[in-house]
């Protein structure tokens, strides 16, 4: 078994790390390809925006059944059906014949993508061998960094060259790797099988999470007191909250939440959540700020954007060595203080800001963001014993879709409300419209950053407790043929 581990290690990191790789791509690539659907469906913005947002609620709220699935069939055979899914959703999305099919289209690729993603980090700690787990985590973690920062430019490029298919055309060829790649090398491991299914706990935890996805996708359109909103926050509060009841009272559970038993788990979702947050605020308020407020094509934004997140995902790979040889908690306030002083530095934002500027702190956000993610990912998992290592996974990564929802949300109302606030002051002021209207909104984009300058330090005192000890745990688990 070691020789073939040994052997198999890189044909299965690689069938791993594309099927991330997907996933993040399916998110990254359709922003820019926005303006063309609208003139290619005659669509408005309202209507197009749901190409994204349907994939992001379809994302979220089928994650939690990942743990599920994954403990009754087989993680293997649960990522290679979800990647096939993938590939034919894609199929759709390419002969949409109008911007209704494109959208369910959509909808269906990211209720796959959401059991990519904790499926592939559920077999890195079934199947990889513990000595490799930590590099194996890193590829992981920068799979889903490099997409992001290739997407923009990429998706720009075929959209200009080709067309907008040809953003799901690519996904075709990366899912065949995968399958062929993946029906060879990974393993399968056959865990605690659940005797049923909790049908009701499926609905809850479905429909609460849809509810607040909702909510938070479209309250900074509606209005944050608005009656559907606060409708849907209550509905989506109050079914959570029947769903972690029942859980915590039943001993098979659709996600298996005594995860949260091993206080290092616990602390690693907040460091992580946290650490999300300030991540999607980068990438909500610097495109904006080139775009809106420096004039700059979506494309040249994504290239000044680029270099932040080709050293991020680069990061990753230096990270994995350095988590062997220092503790973990140092790696990782590190790189919280270095969120910290890029956020810091990037609410001195004006009108006439230089591209180096940006480039250098963004560069410096995101490198301190890598420092973050592998590390705090490894030691909240690491403690979980391989039983419930799909659950551990299933709930960190339900917990992120939440969390970028919330903060994107949050931080979109935030800049709308502050920069109200101090072009209206300006204006008042005695500065011209057009200046205070620039003006009062870098003032307010500023002002989000202090926000996540001020939220990641909260990590701080978590990140404590981020070491790594070695840490005994149960191994429940048996492989099978």
């Amino acid at each position: 078994m070691e020789e073939t581990n040994k052997t198999s290690y890189w044909p299965m990191m690689i069938a791993i790390f594309l099927g991330s790789f997907l996933v993040s791509l399916g998110t990254s690539t359709i922003n820019l390809a926005l303006p063309f659907l609208m003139k290619s469906f005659s669509a408005n913005l309202d209507t197009v925006k749901w190409t994204l947002t349907g994939f992001m609620l379809a994302m979220g709220t089928m994650a939690p059944l990942t743990a599920y699935l994954g403990e009754r069939f087989s993680y293997k055979r649960v990522y290679l059906t979800s990647i096939v899914g993938f590939i034919l959703a894609s199929i759709l999305c390419i002969f949409s014949i109008n911007i209704t099919t494109l959208i369910i289209s959509r909808i269906i690729q990211g209720a796959f993508s959401g059991v990519i993603v904790p499926a592939t980090m559920a077999i890195i700690y079934q199947a990889v061998p513990k000595k490799r787990q930590v590099s194996a985590t890193s590829l992981w973690s920068m799979a889903s960094m490099l997409a992001p920062a290739i997407g923009p430019t990429l998706s720009g490029f075929l959209i200009q060259y080709f067309s907008w298919q040809s953003i799901f055309i690519i996904n075709i060829p990366i899912g065949l790797i995968i399958l062929i790649l993946g029906l060879k090398y990974i393993p399968y491991f056959k865990l605690n099988v659940p005797e049923s299914f909790d049908f009701k706990g499926f609905g809850f935890i479905v429909l609460g999470s849809l509810a607040l996805l909702i909510a938070f996708s479209e309250g900074g359109v509606l209005g944050w007191t608005s009656l559907p909103i606060i409708f849907s926050l209550a509905i989506g509060v109050i079914l959570l909250g029947i769903f972690v009841y029942r859980s915590l009272s039943m001993d098979s559970s659709i996600l298996d939440l005594c995860v949260f038993k091993y206080k290092k788990y616990s602390f690693s979702v907040v460091v992580y959540s946290i650490v999300m947050m300030s991540l999607y605020a980068g990438t909500l308020l610097t495109p904006i700020f080139l775009q809106n407020l420096q004039h700059m094509s979506a494309l040249d934004s994504g290239i000044i954007l680029l270099p932040a997140s080709l050293c991020m995902a680069l990061a990753m790979p230096i990270v994995g060595k350095l988590y062997n040889k220092i503790n973990s908690r140092i790696i990782i306030m590190t790189g919280i203080l270095l969120i910290a002083l890029g956020s810091f530095e990037l609410t001195h934002l004006t009108v006439t800001t230089s591209k180096a500027f940006i480039i250098v702190w963004m560069i410096v956000r995101n490198v301190g963001i890598s420092f973050c993610t592998m590390p705090v990912t490894y030691s909240g998992m690491t403690v979980l014993p391989k039983a419930i290592s799909g659950h551990g996974s299933s709930v960190n990564n339900w917990l992120a879709r939440l969390v970028s929802s919330l903060s994107m949300a949050i931080f979109a109302s935030l800049l709308t409300s502050r920069a109200s606030m101090h072009v209206t002051s300006l204006i008042k002021s005695g500065k011209a419209h057009i200046v205070a209207q620039s003006t009062g909104y870098v003032m307010g984009i500023n002002d989000v950053y202090f926000v996540s300058f001020i939220i990641i330090l909260i990590a701080l005192p978590f990140s404590y407790f981020l070491n790594n000890r070695k840490v005994k745990t149960r191994e429940t688990s048996k492989e099978v043929a």
